[in-house]
């Protein structure tokens, strides 16, 4: 445990987590006490046991009360139980708390650490709280479920924003912007121009924009073309991943998860079960999170301290078993040996990896980065157009299915159908034979004049005397007389 009797302490909740979470935890707190870090921490139980106590969110309601008290979160891993319908609890904690930036280092340590990246010094800003993330999934027929994708405006001005205040605090000279807006052209398309838009707001950094995909491979292969990329809640945890693997081992990661009001730190690597008690975890991944930690609450020489000796550490060949290479590596130790290595480094800089320097400690300057509000939102005209009705039929003909809908009268009060699609391909009119389709049909009716709501109740009403299964509405809306929605393939 941390000493209690260095004056200034900072509160902090601390969880030691499932798995190897508790032998690393153990190892970063030594270090951090040895470094001379003011902390006052409470504990608290999350992950795998609270879950089995009948507890679906991973987390009991006391353990709230410290979060919010504390506004500062060490987290070690932990394990999710299959199935049983467990929630994330890192997502419950991000969304809960509001850590919407995401921020991950990922730097190569070569030649101690063997990669093909070298020079690679890149940060991953992730939005953390939308897109997929947001866990809202239906089943609506036998053969088809759906995840819905929310991207908001707000939420893509804070983390972009984020991104380059980022950047300049941190010297860092470039900013990506990675999304997949050729495909997914309204929610993407939104991220992209936002990104646009406030970046114009930082002409002193440079900027771009990249499909995903090849960013992707870009990551993988030329790692040295970027220095920030800020991107969504899904591409960027799987980038994440990949750039982490690319400076030579998921394990030496850490990440901060930051909000307005709290923050959390943590290792990116998961809780290791397999390797759970045998004392051979490398801690680096939690204890570079508590550097990050450190900078946060203020305490910045004591982050110099920590990293420039872990630095010292694995420049001296002191390595885990994951790292260790015959030929670079001097010793192979287990978690404790590790931790023991760096506590004697501490006031020791490395001599050919990059020190780093932190600055001066700012005291009682727990929190991130203050950001200017949101900018203010124009309104547009918004107007109601039309609306697609989701329908569970078990009909391959999509002419014949057409006849039938048309059938029941529902070119009326003033809506006309205008297409059918099946899992986004237009299958009617004039669709092709060769499209394969499922048990789940959007059909597509329209208004020029515009319409209100009771027209789309009388459309519900005579599929309901029909005994036809509409399972989703979505209405179709105008903004500023542009649609609010878009066209399937093919139209």
């Amino acid at each position: 445990m941390v000493s209690t009797s260095k004056t200034n302490l900072v509160p902090i909740t601390v969880a030691r987590g499932d798995g190897i979470g508790p032998e690393i935890m153990d190892a970063t707190l030594k270090i951090l006490d040895a470094a001379g870090a003011a902390l006052a921490i409470e504990e608290i139980a999350i992950g795998e046991a609270v879950y089995k106590s009948g507890i679906k969110s991973g987390i009991e309601d006391s353990a709230w009360d410290s979060l919010r008290r504390t506004k500062v979160f060490l987290k070690s891993p932990i394990t999710t139980p299959q199935g049983g319908g467990f929630k994330s609890l890192n997502v419950t904690v991000r969304k809960s708390l509001g850590l919407f930036a995401n921020v991950r280092p990922c730097v190569s340590y070569a030649p101690y650490v063997e990669t093909n990246h070298p020079t690679m010094d890149l940060v991953i800003v992730r939005e953390n709280e939308e897109d997929l993330y947001g866990g809202i999934e239906y089943r609506h027929t036998q053969d088809v479920v759906e995840s819905v994708k929310i991207i908001s405006r707000p939420g893509s001005e804070r983390i972009i924003r984020y991104a380059f205040e980022y950047a300049r605090a941190n010297g860092r000279k470039k900013v990506t912007c990675m999304s997949k807006d050729n495909i997914m052209k309204m929610a993407d398309g939104l991220f992209h121009r936002t990104f646009d838009e406030i970046g114009a707001e930082y002409p002193d950094i440079e900027q771009n924009h990249m499909i995903i995909d090849i960013g992707s491979a870009k990551v993988a292969v030329q790692p040295h073309m970027f220095d920030v990329i800020v991107t969504e809640n899904l591409y960027g945890d799987i980038i994440s991943d990949i750039a982490a693997e690319v400076t030579g081992s998921v394990g030496l990661g850490g990440s901060s998860n930051v909000g307005t009001e709290c923050a959390m730190f943590e290792a990116i690597h998961g809780s290791a079960p397999d390797i759970a008690g045998k004392g051979i975890a490398n801690p680096s991944g939690l204890l570079l999170g508590a550097v990050m930690m450190l900078v946060h609450i203020g305490q910045k020489d004591i982050a110099t301290r920590v990293h420039n000796a872990w630095l010292k550490t694995i420049e001296d060949g002191i390595h885990t078993g994951d790292i260790y290479r015959l030929g670079k590596s001097v010793e192979k130790v287990g978690t404790d040996g590790f931790s023991k290595a760096v506590i004697e480094r501490i006031g020791a800089t490395p001599d050919k990896l990059r020190a780093v320097d932190y600055g001066a400690p700012v005291i009682g300057a727990a929190g991130g980065m203050v950001l200017p509000p949101l900018k203010p939102r124009v309104t547009q005209d918004k107007k109601l157009v039309g609306v697609d009705v989701f329908v569970n039929i078990d009909q391959c003909d999509p002419n014949g299915l057409a006849d039938r809908i048309l059938a029941l009268g529902v070119n009326d009060n003033g809506l006309a159908m205008e297409s059918i699609a099946n899992r986004g391909t237009k299958v009617w009119p004039d669709g092709q034979p060769e499209t394969f389709c499922s048990d789940h049909w959007r059909l597509r009716f329209m208004s020029t004049s515009g319409i209100k709501h009771d027209a789309i109740m009388a459309l519900l009403s005579k599929f309901d005397a029909a005994n036809i299964d509409f399972i989703k509405v979505e209405n179709l809306y105008n903004f500023d007389g542009k649609p609010g929605f878009t066209a399937a393939q093919g139209e």
